[in-house]
């Protein structure tokens, strides 16, 4: 009997996925991967949370589909259909930092999407590239989302339309976890407290 038996059946699971995945897990068993104590990653200023620069590395959205699930990230149709349409463009050595309102900044009424980009419009903040949603899923676990105070991380990129409607692409610690997800982009649309809303920051030229 495992001298670990006591424990929930999902919890060898659970380490698996926390290490990134199978691969990731495979790794850290053959000493190729070490574990150490978790740093904050990232400040709050004001509700506005700044992550750490991530960069591009020409990645098409079909292939952040194989990335992504080979990661043991999570993935529906819709969110697919988005990657894979011809205005999902990729750059290669793009390097961006990004800034997350909190929907705690805003009232229920006035947190819509129009709204929150008017706020990011006036405080100097850009529309990210829709792949910035692709890096900060890969770069950030549902703990760090979690520990934003957050569900969802959606990057207010140019809508893409896919299935009739504009779309968002964003990461969603819900639902089982690990998602990157696609969410409605109209202007009009509402949002709830714990949900975030990345742009870019803007560049200070030297």
């Amino acid at each position: 009997m495992s001298k670990y038996g006591h424990r929930p059946y999902n919890w060898h699971e659970a380490i698996a996925n926390k290490l990134g995945g199978e691969e990731q897990a495979d790794r850290f068993l053959r000493g190729e991967l070490s574990v150490s104590k978790l740093r904050q990653r990232w400040s709050d200023h004001g509700g506005i949370i700044y992550l750490p620069p991530v960069t591009s590395d020409g990645t098409t959205g079909p292939q952040w589909i194989e990335r992504l699930e080979r990661k043991d990230f999570r993935l529906n149709d819709y969110t697919k259909r988005v990657l894979c349409s011809d205005d999902f463009k990729p750059t290669n050595g793009e390097t961006t930092e990004a800034a997350v309102f909190k929907g705690m900044l805003f009232t229920d009424n006035d947190r819509t999407t129009k709204k929150v980009r008017a706020l990011a419009e006036a405080l100097k903040f850009t529309k990210p590239n829709a792949e910035v949603a692709c890096l900060i899923r890969e770069n950030f676990s549902d703990e760090d989302i979690e520990a934003m105070g957050l569900w969802w991380i959606v990057a207010m990129h140019e809508p893409i339309i896919s299935d009739g409607g504009p779309r968002l692409l964003g990461a969603y610690r819900g639902g089982g976890g690990r998602w990157l997800g696609a969410c409605d982009g109209n202007p009009d649309d509402g949002w709830i407290h714990y949900d975030g809303f990345a742009f870019a920051v803007p560049q200070v030229s030297s």
